[in-house]
């Protein structure tokens, strides 16, 4: 089930196909190329895989992340004392993360 707008937390669950193994997907959708906004701490930023879906109104572009990479390429901005981040479009929207869907897998068993 989605979500509320702006809700805490994971916003998908996703098992295996044995449903042995579970991921936590981040998403945030946006109606046009914009930045992310990811709040006022990069501490807050959970899950294993995010989700970036832009332009979603016409035709939507996914771009699939790790967290590390979202804190790694968060941009900080300060107005009047108060500190926020976001994730500009030019660090997400790379062919490294687009429709980049091999990232996550295909929900097979995982063997060390």
């Amino acid at each position: 089930m989605p979500t509320a707008r702006n809700a805490r937390g994971i916003d998908i669950i996703a098992y295996n196909k044995s449903g042995t193994e579970f991921i936590g997907v981040q998403v945030k959708s946006l109606t046009k190329r914009n930045p992310v906004p990811l709040g006022n701490s990069l501490e807050k930023i959970m899950g294993d895989f995010w989700l970036i879906i832009n332009n979603v109104g016409k035709e939507p572009n996914v771009f699939v992340m790790l967290p590390e990479e979202i804190k790694n390429l968060a941009h900080r901005g300060e107005k009047n004392g108060i500190v926020s981040y976001w994730l500009q479009p030019t660090s997400y929207d790379t062919s490294n993360f687009k429709e980049a869907w091999h990232r996550i897998g295909f929900g097979h068993e995982h063997h060390a």
